[in-house]
């Protein structure tokens, strides 16, 4: 039997630890998410969110430093008496990371530094394509933007794979029927390969609650469920900062509250396509819908009507099981669509003695780029350094 898959092995030596196997230690982990988390602290103020000396964090952002992880910045103003502390910040050219991110109908393609800045993004268009095609064809795309944006082979840490279906072990996705292809296989050894580096896989749901979490409003919000609105449906779940996975995997497959009747009645974006193509509108995919949505184009509303029960049912759900503080409407739904759909939203709130249950905000995500390619690509830093 062969050795189960593990992109951290694979991870490029430059990168370690010297004579280690690891990226950060367990310490130099948590002042990177503190930085990361906190824009603009400075170094005086580390000490007052972790329970390490002064010493011994001098002595641990000085050696990141000297790795290039991070750069001091100019002092803090106001901070009181004594010697001015440098601000902190993630040094965007330590690394950078690619984000693929692979729908029914388009594959989002992302880079990103190491800093968390988007440094290009491209698309290929799944029509047609085997999936040897279209892996071959991402790569080339991904060659492009590295020529555009003047990067290294030698700065290229790793690729976050994400993919419409959900978890069935290792790195292996069930995927909705047009990428039957791509369905049931081992990803990460295949996109491995291909770039010559580790690969991370994951749900296209959950990796656009990442995106949401570290560049949406999980910078205000730390507990929130997100609902990733695709050809199927289905989503993520961040708890108190931290993508929740489950026992297998699959927490946020909302779809699967769902019986067999109900599933055709769900928020699933297939469904809206199907019924405008019957009433005339020529919407040729999910993402052009994206693009060129209109709330006037016969069928959306019968649509909306349609779902809006399973909707509401699944919102509470939500509220009722995991108590987020928000809900937000991402994957490619369009912004117009999200608020119909909150405009129809009731709570089914028994209020006792006067006094109701506080209900999620429902928010509508700002991320006008792909969001699981986004957070295909800061993936790889953040299941590794912050």
């Amino acid at each position: 039997m062969t050795d189960a898959y593990s992109p951290e092995a694979l991870i490029p030596k430059r990168f370690l630890r010297p004579d280690e196997d690891t990226v950060v230690s367990a310490n130099e982990r948590r002042i990177l998410q503190l930085i990361w988390r906190n824009p603009g602290i400075s170094r005086s103020e580390i000490t007052g969110h972790i329970d390490l000396t002064q010493q011994s964090v001098h002595r641990i952002l000085d050696h990141l430093a000297e790795r290039g992880i991070i750069l001091f910045g100019s002092a803090k103003p106001g901070l009181g008496r004594g010697q001015p502390s440098p601000m902190l910040r993630l040094s965007g050219s330590h690394a950078y990371a690619c984000g693929i991110s692979v729908n029914t109908d388009v594959i989002g393609i992302c880079l990103m530094d190491f800093a968390g800045n988007l440094l290009g993004e491209n698309e290929v268009p799944l029509r047609e394509l085997t999936m040897a095609q279209a892996l071959q064809r991402v790569k080339a795309k991904v060659a492009d933007l590295q020529t555009q944006n003047d990067l290294s082979s030698e700065s290229f840490f790793g690729v976050g794979f994400a993919i419409a279906g959900y978890h069935v072990d290792g790195t292996r996705h069930n995927a909705p029927l047009p990428l039957h292809e791509w369905s049931l296989i081992e990803l990460g050894p295949i996109v491995a390969s291909l770039f010559d580096r580790p690969a991370w896989v994951i749900n296209g749901g959950k990796a656009g609650a990442i995106a949401e979490s570290m560049f949406g409003a999980g910078r205000f919000i730390r507990h929130f469920a997100y609902l990733s609105f695709n050809y199927g449906f289905g989503g993520g779940v961040i708890s108190d900062g931290e993508l929740m996975h489950g026992g297998n995997g699959n927490a946020g497959e909302f779809s699967g509250m769902f019986d067999a009747v109900e599933t055709e009645r769900r928020p699933a974006l297939q469904y809206l396509i199907n019924r405008l193509n019957r009433n005339g509108v020529n919407v040729p995919s999910i993402h052009y819908m994206r693009r060129h949505f209109d709330q006037k184009w016969p069928g959306v509303f019968e649509w909306v009507e349609e779902v809006t029960p399973a909707y509401n049912r699944l919102v509470n759900a939500i509220r009722a099981t995991i108590d987020p503080q928000a809900i937000v409407f991402g994957g490619q739904i369009p912004a117009e669509l999200a608020q119909i759909l909150i405009d129809r939203t009731q709570i089914f709130d028994r209020p006792r003695y006067g006094i109701h249950r506080a209900s999620p905000k429902l928010i509508i995500s700002e991320i006008s780029s792909d969001a699981p390619a986004m957070g295909a690509a800061i993936m790889p830093f953040r299941r590794t350094f912050y």
